[in-house]
């Protein structure tokens, strides 16, 4: 007699859904990796570097007034060109390129592992815990150092162009509620696997 076979886990539907998210990541993953080889190479010849600027309580004079007259405003960020970079400066420009590429190639990575492991049949393991907590620590930790360094690459480029006396150093731009919103999330879904790991392993023991 035969046995029964064992229930799908995944319905045709879900499979489908599963590979197209494959297929997104590795897209993903490709679009941030060749982006970062670009940034990094117009950067190292180290000419004419352009960033982007965060600032702090900082006046300018923009032409909005009549006639084009010049009105003061509130600078939040604005794009800010040097011939060059002090050697420190351009070292964290580019590993804050190279971490955004290590960051979310990475975390592309693990959840594809994930992903495989579901498309196996099995949905909940220790391993696949391991896999959803990892990528959201890889996540949170990208978000903070990539600022960071890029900061770091910032107030290099503003040093050169006030000559040192600009006095409103960039401290750092991470966006802490995002940083907040992602580490709840990544515990949630880690306590989700994890509980549905204890559950499926109590339900086979019963079996």
């Amino acid at each position: 007699m035969a046995s029964p076979r064992p229930p799908r886990v995944l319905s045709r539907g879900d499979t489908f859904g599963f590979t197209l998210f494959l297929l997104g990541g590795v897209a993903i993953a490709v679009s941030a990796l060749v982006q970062s080889v670009v940034a990094i190479a117009h950067a190292l010849p180290n000419r004419d570097i352009t960033l982007r600027a965060p600032f702090v309580a900082t006046e300018a004079q923009a032409p909005l007034g009549p006639g084009g007259s010049l009105v003061a405003v509130q600078l939040d960020s604005a794009s800010v060109t040097v011939d060059s970079l002090q050697p420190a400066a351009l070292g964290a420009l580019v590993i804050s390129h190279a971490l955004s590429a290590v960051t979310m190639v990475t975390v592309v990575t693990l959840l594809l592992i994930l992903c495989f492991g579901i498309l196996r049949g099995r949905i909940f393991s220790r391993a696949h815990t391991a896999l959803v907590t990892a990528s959201g620590l890889v996540a949170i930790a990208g978000m903070f150092f990539v600022p960071f360094f890029s900061n770091m690459a910032v107030n290099g480029a503003l040093a050169l162009l006030s000559d040192g006396t600009y006095d409103r150093a960039v401290v750092g731009t991470a966006d802490v509620l995002s940083l907040f919103g992602v580490a709840f999330i990544v515990a949630l879904a880690g306590t989700a696997f994890a509980v549905g790991d204890r559950l499926q392993r109590d339900t086979e023991g019963l079996v």
